[in-house]
């Protein structure tokens, strides 16, 4: 049978990503961190144009149940990230600690 090419692959692990979206998302709703948490009031935010936003792999929460995604960081402060992904043709936002998401190496646009 032999391997499949590159887009293949690439559709075969978002469709087993939006499973396991789907799947955590059945445990609770989406978890974010609270405003009190974020602080900001006191703490500077940036919000990342379109063009600048990257790739990032992040941890996010369901309810109890955790599992990582593939997201865009479109806003940050010094302590916490705001990201987005996908699944499917739903859209998800929230915001998780800084030290919860990596920095895709492919590029800056997601």
């Amino acid at each position: 049978m032999g391997n499949p090419g590159p887009l293949r692959a690439a559709m075969l692990d978002m469709q087993s990503q939006w499973s396991s979206i789907r799947a955590a998302a059945k445990h609770g709703p989406l978890q974010s961190l609270t405003d009190r948490e974020l602080n900001l009031s006191e703490q500077p935010l940036t919000i990342y144009p379109h063009a600048l936003q990257r790739r990032v792999r992040a941890w996010v929460r369901f309810g109890p149940e955790s599992i990582r995604v593939d997201a865009k960081l479109i806003r940050s402060t010094p302590l916490a990230a705001g990201i987005e992904f996908r699944c499917e043709n739903d859209r998800y936002r929230c915001w998780v600690w800084g030290n919860a998401v990596t920095v895709d190496d492919v590029g800056t646009s997601a």
